[in-house]
């Protein structure tokens, strides 16, 4: 399996490994197909390595499924009520404020 994109403004047709996102001018091909793949007169088709791409997922790929796995098991905590204010603000320095009693 191979992956096929192309440059208009370069005339150029590259044919590398199997994308791993979805592109709007990217092809994924057969073996059968890019081994037979031609392109346009005056066009250059530039042919990556295509041996060199793993068969599975690499070392990396799995520690970030299981940390997604871990993040998406944690508990959720429920929201911390905050207690019921009793008096009236009267003062305010940054994030604290100062209140006074109604009584």
């Amino acid at each position: 399996m191979a992956t096929l994109t192309y440059v208009y403004a370069d005339s150029t047709a590259v044919l590398g490994p199997l994308a791993t996102f979805a592109e709007p001018h990217a092809y994924d091909l057969c073996d059968q197909h890019s081994e037979r793949l031609s392109a346009p007169r005056g066009w250059e088709v530039l042919r990556l390595a295509l041996g060199t791409q793993q068969s599975g997922p690499s070392g990396d790929d799995l520690l970030a499924l299981a940390d997604a796995v871990r993040e998406a098991a944690r508990p959720v905590r429920p929201p911390v009520e905050q207690p019921r204010e009793t008096g009236r603000e009267t003062a305010r320095k940054g994030h604290l404020r100062m209140l006074t009693s109604d009584d």
